[in-house]
């Protein structure tokens, strides 16, 4: 029951800001369409006409991930490309699994705040505050239960440090929030950024680079 609780909390929080960034709708519905021809276009998608609405056009079986990968873990995004009815909403989540030590690793959501509650498990969650406020480190230990908030923009993690499995749900302040995950982007760029640059920036040498750049960066969503 105090799961459950915490689950309504924290989308009633993700649903009162997440205007701020998302365009506020001006009608019941916008159900996405990628037909040109019969659609509106608004921010990124067309709207089909409400009258040709259906319930499974709000409608997605969220179901546990695969975490039989590198990172031991999975997320199960559940936006507007998912779900067609959420355009315009301004919200979205996302289903996390991880297996025992299994990481969702160093990543942003460029256009969107994250809360996240614990179904299962206990995870190690933090994120870093931007140069201007000495990239502090905000973490905490997290049990079943437990609500933490990850600000816009801002690079966040979760790991699982339980013995068991774990469940998560993170719930988005748009229909759309995306994903930069930081070593990917790093240092599986297409093409690759200048090892010069790396080195130069991490302050190590071009060897290192040139390994972490030969390496397969899994993506997990």
């Amino acid at each position: 029951m105090e799961v459950v609780y915490s689950f309504v909390i924290f989308l009633a929080l993700a649903s009162s800001v997440a205007f701020a960034y998302d365009p506020s709708p001006l009608q019941d519905f916008c159900v996405a369409i990628n037909d040109t021809k019969n659609g509106v276009f608004v921010n990124g998608k067309f709207c089909q006409d409400p009258k040709l609405a259906k319930a499974e056009d709000f409608f997605f079986p969220l179901k546990p991930g695969n975490t039989a990968n590198p990172l031991g873990s999975k997320v199960t995004p559940v936006t507007v490309n998912e779900i067609l009815g959420l355009n315009t909403l301004g919200i979205s989540l996302a289903r996390i699994d991880f297996a025992p030590m299994g990481l969702n690793p160093p990543h942003t959501h460029p256009r969107g705040t994250e809360i996240l509650v614990v179904i299962e498990g206990t995870l190690y969650v933090g994120f870093v505050a931007s140069n201007q406020n000495n990239n502090t480190l905000f973490s905490k230990v997290l049990n079943k239960g437990d609500v933490f908030v990850f600000p816009i923009g801002l690079i966040h993690f979760q790991q699982n440090v339980g013995y068991g499995n774990a469940v998560a749900i993170a719930g988005l302040s748009s229909q759309n929030p995306g994903v930069i995950t930081i070593a990917n982007a790093v240092f599986g760029s297409k093409p690759p950024i200048s090892q010069d640059v790396l080195a130069k920036a991490f302050q190590v040498d071009k060897k290192v680079i040139d390994y972490l750049q030969k390496q397969f960066w899994y993506n997990n969503s």
